[in-house]
């Protein structure tokens, strides 16, 4: 049997999903069912942000905030489930989470006021910032290394299946449920707790660090210092700086796109969906196909590549008012732009050691989280103080978000086939 790393390879005559065991294969679905679910239920506010700004008779740019308020809370998430995952195991803070984020986009859709709306979907932020560390940790200690980032691609890439299913809900539903019965949907994902409850252990890999902590009596009682010791602080800051820009890219493509079809262009819902559905489909074939080229070519490029090419899309579908070419250009982006993120799981978790994982990579991760938060704020006010409309403000963001992504990367470590071992590194 493979330890749970996958750190010693195996005769490539096997099947690579042939590779991992039973109980490997049902940790990473865990980490895939929590984050296809959270992006579910955090993408849905994307394309109801103008019904609520008409129905509670509230200014755009409020209901933008609700979204950077929403991002901002899930730094504190992030960081309070990887301490915990680090400390007690992965299962328990990926379960909480996932229940914290459904119960409170469910109550979200009761709001009698919009403060009570803002209320619930800012607590929100607490649960989806969970539910990453403690599900990527989770899912990537537990995949052999052969394959840890197709199977990365796979798994970050199901955010777009959340984003794709949450579009169609929209585009079908939404003229009879509304925006409040497509938050009540949101209660949905609690499920997934039964699931990760019975089905999941813990990875060996982690049980092991934790053996050695306690044995060598190591305890890493402070994860979140340890990653800002002097020998692996460039490491830190420039995985800040790479996840910093994903994210800029990210949310100047997809945080005002259904407000700029709406508001700028006066598109159905239906109209509306289409688009975002295509690109999100596109988007997690995509993080598939350079997962695969990841395992072959390396971590970096197989993100570099395809934000250079998001860069020359980028004007194909936000400088014209021709809807085929939006639909057309938008759904290209998705194999693009919309899919640099793929290795996030993989390079996060081979960046850094057992006993810090999940900590560092909440950290990371939201940190990028918490400064996109700004751009749904600074692209509706350039858009609106300047009266160039969302789609000249969301082609500056992606350029500048692109070009700092690459960059970034250019100047990280390499990790392709990187050991993940329980060996105490920074106690």
């Amino acid at each position: 049997m493979n330890d749970a790393a996958g750190a010693a390879p195996i005769a490539t005559a096997v099947a690579w999903y042939r590779e991992p065991t039973k109980d490997q294969w049902l940790a990473w679905f865990a980490g895939w069912l929590g984050w296809t679910l959270d992006a579910f239920d955090f993408t849905m506010f994307l394309l109801i942000m103008v019904p609520i700004s008409k129905e509670f008779g509230v200014p755009l740019t409020a209901v933008a905030f609700v979204l950077s308020v929403t991002l901002w809370l899930r730094l504190v998430g992030a960081v309070a489930s990887g301490w915990i995952a680090d400390r007690i195991g992965r299962k328990t803070p990926l379960m909480l989470s996932i229940l914290l984020y459904s119960v409170c986009n469910f109550a979200a859709g009761f709001s009698p006021t919009f403060g009570v709306l803002f209320f619930f979907r800012a607590l929100l932020g607490l649960g989806m910032g969970g539910e990453w560390p403690a599900g990527c940790a989770l899912a990537m200690e537990s995949w052999p290394a052969r394959s840890r980032g197709f199977m990365s691609g796979i798994l970050q890439g199901s955010w777009s299946l959340g984003f794709l299913l949450a579009s169609l809900i929209y585009g079908l539903l939404f003229n009879t449920i509304g925006w409040r019965g497509m938050l009540w949907l949101g209660i949905l994902p609690a499920l997934a707790i039964v699931f990760v409850r019975y089905f999941v252990k813990e990875p060996e890999v982690w049980a092991q660090n934790r053996r050695v902590q306690n044995v060598e009596n190591r305890q890493v009682r402070v994860p979140l210092f340890k990653i800002f010791k002097p020998e692996v602080l460039g490491n830190t800051l420039t995985a800040c700086w790479w996840m910093i820009s994903g994210f800029i890219v990210y949310y100047s493509i997809n945080a005002l796109f259904a407000t700029h079809l709406q508001k700028d262009l006066g598109l159905s819902p239906a109209l509306v969906a289409a688009p975002v559905a295509l690109a999100n489909g596109i988007a997690f074939l995509a993080m598939g196909f350079w997962g695969h080229l990841a395992d072959r070519i390396g971590r970096r490029w197989s993100m570099i590549i395809p934000a250079c090419f998001a860069i020359i899309v980028t004007p194909l579908y936000l400088l014209t008012h021709d809807l085929t070419l939006i639909i057309v250009g938008f759904a290209v982006q998705g194999f693009f732009g919309q899919a640099i993120y793929g290795q996030n799981p993989a390079y996060l978790a081979e960046r850094f050691p057992t006993e810090v994982r999940a900590t560092a990579g909440a950290f990371v991760y939201h940190i990028g989280s918490f400064c996109a938060g700004f751009i749904p704020l600074i692209l509706t006010f350039i858009a609106s103080h300047y009266g160039v409309g969302f789609g000249i403000s969301m082609l500056i963001g992606t350029i500048f978000g692109a070009v700092n992504f690459i960059f970034a990367l250019l100047v990280g470590p390499e990790t392709k086939g990187k050991v993940l071992d329980p060996n105490l590194v920074l106690a």
